[in-house]
């Protein structure tokens, strides 16, 4: 029997997340008799479950965190070095930016032969003054030269990585951010509210599902809200997520006097029952990867009202599987809320469309096939 291959991912923080969410998908269900896999990662969060380290090995790395903090990330960049050194994998398959930068010149000063990167949305956005943006993009061109494989969930962002002299075609790989379609395909809609929850069997639920962070663009939410309240007065807006901003949400909430059409949720790992009692998806991200939310709700059956970024362009068709909006256009939003709250007929004719679309390539084993495929390739290519 061949020796295993030793594989490292490398995720920044461990909550409810696209990117959290698939390197742990892809580390419990990699085979036993061909990996030996670990995942490296920030403070635990929420989404490590107990019974997933009898799976693989977790080493938590001090300083390790989303923020720009020079003393703490030089700390964590440290930590990974050590870390790799000591383990010496055959592959290291880093995730998002920060990780993604930290994890790959440890990677290149510990001497991995290969390493991998997934990009589930880049860290440089158009509101960041244009030298930080430089900054950015000069680091992921000088890093995917160091790159064995770039892993996109995203149309999206595999066109702006080529327009932007990120990595180059033989390098790219497109793999979605998948979710297990079963659980959703075949929900159907239901007016039983899952535990937990102060909803009435006549509340017409709008739902978004993230965690707080300035990407996430919650406040636009509360402000289409806060539009579509004075004329649906049946209609609550449930937020799946957590984060440092809560208390913002919860100021803002209040401020515009929306707390009794509010349920901040919190993390709940019942997703699909959530979305069987929701009528609406709404997402105001003013950038993405792949929101794997989204791909859940379309399986789900719901029509969806999104902003036009990134990985929500590649599977909504406006006015077919669900509406666009303009980033920052939360009247917009509030308006495609509306009429779909306001025409049931066309609400359902969306989310069946919606559902229709979700094709394979967004299914779990799908992903971990080719993500299986693409390992093996990179060994036999290196020689492991």
């Amino acid at each position: 029997m061949s020796r295993k291959i030793k594989i490292v991912h490398v995720v920044t923080l461990l909550e409810l997340g696209g990117a959290q969410q698939t390197a742990l998908t892809l580390l419990r269900n990699l085979p036993s008799d061909r990996f030996d896999p670990m995942l490296f990662c920030g403070r635990e969060g929420f989404g490590l479950k107990r019974r997933y380290r009898a799976k693989f090995r977790v080493r938590f790395v001090p300083g390790l965190v989303r923020q720009i903090r020079p003393w703490w990330d030089l700390l964590a960049l440290a930590c990974l070095y050590r870390f790799l050194s000591k383990e010496r994998p055959d592959i290291v398959h880093t995730h998002s930016s920060k990780a993604g930068v930290l994890g790959r010149i440890a990677s290149v000063l510990a001497g991995v032969p290969v390493v991998v990167h997934t990009v589930h949305g880049f860290g440089f956005t158009p509101a960041q003054y244009s030298w930080v943006r430089w900054i950015f993009v000069f680091l992921e061109r000088f890093l995917a030269r160091r790159t064995a494989a770039l892993v996109f969930v995203s149309k999206a962002n595999r066109t702006e990585a080529l327009a932007r002299g990120i990595g180059s075609p033989s390098q790219m790989h497109l793999i979605r951010a998948a979710v297990e379609l079963k659980d959703y395909f075949f929900l159907t809609r239901s007016r039983e509210t899952p535990p937990g929850l102060p909803l009435q069997p006549t509340d017409r639920v709008v739902t978004t599902i993230g965690p707080f962070k300035p990407q996430k663009n919650l406040l636009d939410f509360i402000r289409a809200a806060s539009l579509v309240s004075p004329r649906h007065p049946d209609v609550r807006f449930l937020v799946v997520g957590d984060g440092p901003g809560r208390f913002i949400l919860e100021s803002e909430i209040q401020r515009r006097g929306l707390a009794r059409r509010f349920v901040l949720a919190g993390w709940r790992k019942d997703i699909p029952a959530l979305l069987a009692r929701s009528d609406v998806f709404c997402m105001t991200s003013l950038w993405e990867g792949l929101p794997m939310a989204l791909v859940e709700a379309m399986a789900a059956g719901l029509p969806a009202v999104v902003n036009a970024v990134d990985g929500c362009t590649d599977v909504i068709v406006s006015g077919k599987n669900g509406f666009l909006t303009f980033p920052g256009d939360f009247r917009g939003t509030a308006d495609r809320l509306m009429e779909l709250l306001e025409d049931p007929p066309l609400a359902q004719q969306m989310g069946r469309c919606a559902r229709e679309s979700v094709g394979k390539e967004f299914d779990a084993p799908t992903m971990q096939r080719d993500h299986e495929r693409l390992y093996l390739s990179l060994s036999a290519a290196h020689d492991l």
